[in-house]
């Protein structure tokens, strides 16, 4: 989709799903109390969060209204968050595949934009999220660096370098503001790193 002046977000998102998947099917009942990054969430709460979140982009990539969905999630058993994930990615991959869904506007949290614009959000979103839940589980694997390059890409794009902390995220149900004041980046950042820094996250577990 080169000639349509934007980055097909669809590959991406693909990859992005498929790294989340993995690492939440390594989180074990053990794990859901851990502390995250997203200091109001614990990495159960953190699951659910991104559970809700994805089912919010199916409902907004199957022509709904995003801003009528109630991303809580109730009444996942403890070892049931893979499963639960993988249905609504299911349903999310299916609801963004045509071509169509790039320019049809969508209505989202942060207001209403092109296709590719709202699904590129929800790709930072999920890919943030995945590093949250991996620093919560204490970097069980290594990340695919060239998500958080499209990720960081598109967070510098529309989030400022310096921003209120009350900043809209895709998923308007946050507890507390998902986007804080950028924090400096240390010298030898990786990708992961420097779009947490941008996000103004700070790391749970340190070298």
């Amino acid at each position: 989709m080169a000639s349509t002046g934007f980055t097909d977000p669809r590959p991406v998102h693909v990859r992005a799903t498929e790294q989340a998947a993995a690492l939440i099917g390594s989180v074990r009942p053990a794990d859901l109390a851990r502390p995250t990054p997203c200091s109001a969430y614990d990495v159960r709460a953190l699951l659910g969060h991104v559970v809700g979140g994805t089912l919010r982009l199916a409902v907004v990539g199957e022509g709904g209204d995003g801003l009528a969905v109630v991303p809580a999630v109730e009444g996942v058993e403890d070892d049931g968050w893979a499963a639960a994930y993988d249905e609504v990615r299911t349903r999310a991959l299916k609801a963004w595949e045509s071509d169509e869904r790039m320019t049809t506007p969508a209505r989202v949290p942060w207001g209403e934009v092109p296709g590719h614009a709202a699904l590129s959000g929800y790709v930072m979103e999920i890919v943030t999220h995945t590093w949250d839940l991996a620093e919560g589980l204490g970097r069980p694997c290594e990340l695919d660096p060239d998500l958080a390059g499209f990720a960081l890409a598109v967070a510098r794009a529309v989030l400022p370098d310096s921003r209120p902390r009350d900043v809209a995220s895709p998923d308007a149900a946050d507890r507390e503001p998902p986007f804080h004041p950028r924090r400096p980046a240390p010298g030898n950042a990786g990708p992961y790193e420097e779009l947490a820094a941008w996000l103004g996250r700070e790391p749970l577990v340190r070298p």
